[in-house]
């Protein structure tokens, strides 16, 4: 075996920057009187991909943080996956509120394309918008949107695996 084939040594693992949870959820009506019904996101979505769906912070277009890799209806509401760019000052910014909980809500940017008024329930009914950009931020219109998960390592464990790794290497090498 050669050394070219064994890395000389492992310095860091970097945090993921993985985030995922619902950006909308069906049903239940939000802070401004909206109710996203199913299938509302179904022709915006066909033929486009994730990363076309903007990651704002806070609904600012001027604060990209990161790209949507995964956005898919289901029975609950749109479920999202993304990878927050940690390597920019507003995609580390928005990581480490993530991380910390402090910024657990998604909250969806979006145009009106078909909606009817529900005046027992006093709501909007959004049965189909264009969207455009989903944010993460504290808070949002709809309390259920929200992450669920945020993938980060556990820097003990990462050094830990990195000194495994060394050991390996160097084991290898002998």
């Amino acid at each position: 075996m050669t050394d070219t084939l064994i890395p000389s040594e492992f310095k860091t693992i970097s945090d993921t920057g993985e985030i995922e949870g619902y950006a909308s959820t069906f049903g239940n009506r939000d802070l401004v009187g909206d109710i996203v019904q199913p299938g509302a996101f179904t022709k915006s979505l066909a033929g486009r991909a994730a990363a076309d769906v903007l990651m704002l912070w806070g609904h600012d277009h001027k604060r990209l943080i990161g790209v949507w890799t995964e956005i898919a209806e289901d029975t609950v509401g749109l479920r999202v996956k993304g990878r927050i760019l940690t390597e920019t000052r507003d995609g580390a910014e928005a990581f480490a509120f993530a991380k910390a909980g402090a910024a657990k809500g998604l909250s969806i940017g979006y145009r009106t394309i078909r909606s009817r008024q529900d005046r027992e329930r006093k709501a909007r009914l959004l049965d189909e918008v264009d969207l455009g950009e989903i944010s993460l931020l504290p808070l949002g219109a709809n309390p259920r949107a929200r992450v669920e998960r945020v993938k980060s390592h556990d820097p003990d464990r990462a050094r830990r695996l990195v000194a495994q790794l060394n050991a390996a290497a160097a084991a290898l090498r002998a």
